[in-house]
């Protein structure tokens, strides 16, 4: 199933910035220009061995009204290459994805879903390696129990604010979430600071101790606030 929707050029664009980085760059360069990013107890469900970047689709959940109002139909709305984000406010009583979710969004072409809360049927996300993002597993539904309130408003995720298309790094570390307005300016401070420790590898590789190259090289000031 092609999804109708496009991804965003200029969505690309930020995205590409974060080619070849990982989480713990990432993390490093958000603490060196004092922004907080890193999803605190938000966990990835397997070990991914890449990282998942693109824009944040938000998705916010609140306790179910009387008729209860809807739980997935937002899903029809996400661009490829979305991640999709959803903010359960980290309940874990009751789950808001599952395996017709997971199989949609990879039909689509979504990126992955990072909750704040938890999620079931993993062992569909888990065969088809999509990748996911949560506080837990649980497998009773939130159908009636949860309905969403509003998409691509600024939600909470692990203590983390996020507001719609601010970039989302996910890894098997977990997630951080650059703010969109700071992206090109974290991904650069990422990569300066994964030269040098690149550097810091080869001259330990080479026989210098790890204090003579770190030394040598700055690293105790690489993830120091500016």
């Amino acid at each position: 199933m092609a999804n109708s929707l496009r991804a965003n050029p200029q969505d690309q664009e930020l995205v590409a910035l974060f080619e070849g980085l990982d989480t713990p760059g990432v993390s490093d360069a958000m603490d060196k220009l004092g922004l907080h990013g890193q999803a605190l107890g938000i966990m990835p469900l397997a070990d991914y061995s890449k990282a998942v970047v693109g824009p944040a689709f938000t998705v916010k959940y609140v306790p179910a009204s009387n008729p209860p109002g809807t739980v997935g139909d937002f899903i029809d709305d996400v661009a490829p290459g979305d991640v999709v984000v959803i903010d359960n406010d980290g309940r874990t009583d009751c789950t808001v994805w599952g395996d017709i979710m997971t199989q949609y969004a990879g039909l689509r072409s979504i990126a992955g879903t990072v909750i704040d809360g938890v999620c079931r049927d993993v062992s569909k996300a888990l065969g088809d390696g999509y990748p996911m993002f949560s506080a837990g597993r649980f497998m009773r539904t939130g159908k009636d129990r949860v309905q969403v309130e509003s998409v691509n408003t600024t939600v909470a995720i692990g203590t983390v604010r996020v507001a719609s298309r601010d970039i989302v790094v996910a890894d098997a570390n977990g997630v951080v979430v650059v703010p969109r307005g700071r992206a090109r300016e974290v991904a650069e401070t990422a990569r300066k600071i994964e030269e040098v420790e690149s550097r810091i590898r080869e001259q330990i590789a080479q026989g210098k101790t790890l204090g003579e190259a770190r030394a040598a090289l700055g690293y105790h000031k690489l993830q120091t606030k500016e």
